[in-house]
């Protein structure tokens, strides 16, 4: 939120308008009548031009929850990378979540959440029964728009909302009861200075002297503003009175923050504070002290509510095999959890892996002797199995297992030995809530096959083209989990382990790959519960189509992340080439994997294509489409890169943006993405 010249909205203002917009009752619960006052006195304050630019805080509160039966409940709230969690309520089926015993019982279960331009603003509400031991089971979700919320027509910030049921939407378990308001960022900015201006009144009288002043200063760590304690000391004291008031003091952090800060570096998290007309870092700040020093009344610091629901056993046996609860490579690789961001909600999202098949997997794809053991005659083993498993799928006995799958993604009944039972199984351990009937083109019964559900269709505009104006735009090719880089070598750095993964490799003998060395790579990971039909990211006509026998490896990050093991050169894959105006050539990788008996295509070579069509699909189980780009052919969406190099997989889903061509950016300049659907 930037600071100047104030426009305030007035209430007869707000009253002639027959239909307020979000954006006056925002305003108007802002405040910023208010804010037309400190205007007038001098402040710097900045009206707020657009609700999408609001950056603030959303005081969120859970009242209580009406459950339908007796039990001892805990709720999470997760929002963006973070996610906080109440104590454990009394054996009930009407929980009301207090802070801390010390405080009184009005003073309900509450979290002050940031809200940012192009930030996370959709909360999710779980609700779990408890069990101490393990893991909790979650009863009840409910996800909500905090922007929406807090904009609604409505005189009373409380709302009822059902809670739903994790395995079917359509069942409501529940109620949970919220309100949630706006603070005010004046009074957040008068808070935070009040706080600072305390460590150092020693007198205790409510004003800085200028040595208590210059003791703050230099306490803040910044050498360059220490140089100019008397200059600032001077800008500060308007009233010219020699002390610096809580206002005062108010005003200069919040101006001089965005213009030349006085705090480069958060004390509490550590966190560096850029420069932004955007977002208030006092907004931070103001939070963090609230964590930071025992005031805050929700216990946080867990990146999913499947971490926040733990029990100790759980815990002790993360303990126990040695692997870190974090986002990134080490929990693909070596913990028995996978945590990607989901693009659409900007949350971060856990998908959960049995351990025992964690440890089987662990043990083939990350040592030499399960290597080994694969190259004995194992991996034709696992072709036959998938052939197999293929071929039943395809049959009509096998539409019994369409209903299991979409419960608990277990649908897998095969009679072989334990350990490839194991890695057959694990790719049906994710998530419940993945699969969504309601964007499926036809009803369950209508599936005469697994097959034939696992490849199903979605209805006519479910999935939106970003931009479909513009060819110089690519789109993301799949529902799947993303990992882009700017190069091969930062794939390598960040996500792919195998010592003998290359561009050469990936594209096979029969493929001219010298262009798209050094070039932009993209790996589109598809998980059983995905979509299963992959699309063009890009509009132009197909040049050629090269298959590439190979393996049958599992694409699963334990497997991608083994220095033994190179899964996409040495796994069955088809490659195309499409030619275009505005990328140069793309190459399109379709990988098999572990039960992906075939690969098909619904276009040929020569065909004329546009981003968005569909191209193929691949049969049950799950897969990885990569694309690799000609070097300096596209520039990637900033935030798919950063996750990526945080070894952090994207949620994405087809026709999201995936980024914008280089070879017409000096001439139309960067796209208007949000007016692309790349959240949609």
């Amino acid at each position: 939120m930037g600071h100047g010249s104030s426009k305030g909205i007035s209430e007869q203002d707000l009253a002639k308008e027959e239909e307020p917009s979000r954006l006056s009752r925002l305003k108007n619960k802002l405040h910023l009548h208010r804010r037309r006052r400190h205007a007038n006195n001098g402040s710097a304050y900045k009206a707020l031009i657009d609700a999408d630019d609001f950056a603030g805080i959303a005081n969120l509160t859970l009242k209580r929850a009406e459950m339908k039966f007796k039990d001892k409940w805990m709720a999470c709230v997760s929002l963006g990378e973070q996610t906080f969690r109440t104590e454990i309520s009394d054996q009930t089926d009407s929980p009301v979540w207090n802070s801390v015993s010390i405080y009184p019982k009005q003073f309900l279960f509450e979290k002050k959440l940031l809200l940012e331009k192009n930030g996370p603003h959709i909360a999710r509400i779980s609700v779990f029964e408890t069990n101490r031991l393990s893991s909790s089971n979650i009863v009840g979700y409910r996800e909500i728009d905090l922007l929406e919320f807090i904009t609604r027509d409505s005189d009373s910030d409380l709302e009822v909302f059902d809670l739903l049921d994790p395995s079917s939407s359509d069942i409501s378990v529940g109620s949970i009861f919220l309100s949630c308001s706006v603070e005010d960022p004046i009074e957040t900015e008068k808070r935070f200075a009040r706080r600072i201006l305390s460590i150092v009144d020693y007198n205790e009288d409510g004003k800085l002297s200028f040595s208590e002043f210059s003791d703050l200063i230099n306490a803040f760590g910044n050498q360059q503003a220490a140089t100019k304690k008397e200059e600032l000391f001077k800008v500060a004291d308007k009233n010219g009175d020699g002390n610096v008031s809580m206002d005062e003091l108010a005003d200069l952090l919040a101006i001089q923050q965005e213009k030349e800060p006085l705090i480069s570096c958060c004390p509490v998290c550590g966190e560096i504070l850029e420069v932004s007309h955007n977002l208030n870092t006092m907004i931070h700040l103001t939070l963090c002290f609230d964590e930071g020093t025992g005031n805050q009344v929700m216990t946080g610091g867990f990146l999913t509510d499947k971490q926040a629901s733990s029990g100790w056993m759980f815990k002790l046996s993360e303990w126990a095999h040695f692997s870190s609860y974090d986002i990134g490579l080490n929990s693909g690789a070596s913990a028995s959890h996978i945590v990607v961001f989901d693009r659409r909600t900007k949350r971060l999202v856990e998908e959960l892996i049995n351990g025992k098949i964690v440890l089987s997997m662990r043990a083939i794809y990350q040592s030499k002797f399960g290597l080994g053991l694969m190259d004995t005659g194992a991996k034709e083993l696992l072709q036959s199995i998938s052939e197999k498993q293929g071929r039943r799928m395809s049959s009509t006995e096998s539409t019994k297992d369409i209903p299991k799958f979409v419960e608990s993604f277990k649908a897998c009944s095969i009679y072989y030995s334990m350990i490839f039972l194991m890695i057959l199984c694990s790719i049906f351990d994710f998530l419940k809530d993945q699969i969504n009937l309601a964007e499926v083109k036809y009803p369950l019964e209508h599936f005469k096959t697994f097959n034939e559900f696992f490849i199903r269709e979605l209805k006519p505009g479910a999935r939106p083209i970003a931009c479909m104006e513009r060819d110089d735009i690519a789109v993301c090719a799949a529902d799947s989990r993303l990992m882009a880089f700017k190069s091969a070598d930062d794939s390598l750095r960040f996500w792919i382990k195998g010592r003998k993964f290359s561009i050469q490799g990936l594209l096979g003998q029969d493929v001219s790959s010298g262009a798209f060395i050094d070039g932009p790579l993209v790996i589109f990971r598809l998980a059983p519960q995905d979509y299963h039909r992959f699309h063009f990211p890009v509009s132009g006509t197909i040049e050629q189509f090269v298959n590439i026998p190979g393996c049958l490896y599992t694409v699963n990050p334990i497997a991608v992340n083994s220095k033994y093991c190179n899964v996409f050169t040495e796994n069955k894959r088809v490659v195309s080439i499409i030619s275009t105006a505005d990328f140069g050539k793309v190459a399109f990788v379709a990988i098999g994997a572990t039960m992906v008996g075939s690969i098909s295509f619904s276009k040929e070579k020569g065909d004329h294509v546009r981003k968005g069509d569909e191209f193929g699909y691949f049969s049950f189980g799950g897969s990885t489409v990569i694309c690799a780009f000609e070097k300096g052919a596209i520039e990637i969406d900033e935030d798919l890169l950063s996750n990526s190099a945080r070894s952090l997989e994207t949620l994405v889903y087809v026709g999201m943006t995936l980024g914008v061509s280089t070879k017409k950016l000096s001439g139309n300049g960067l796209p208007n993405l949000e007016s692309c659907n790349l959240g949609d």
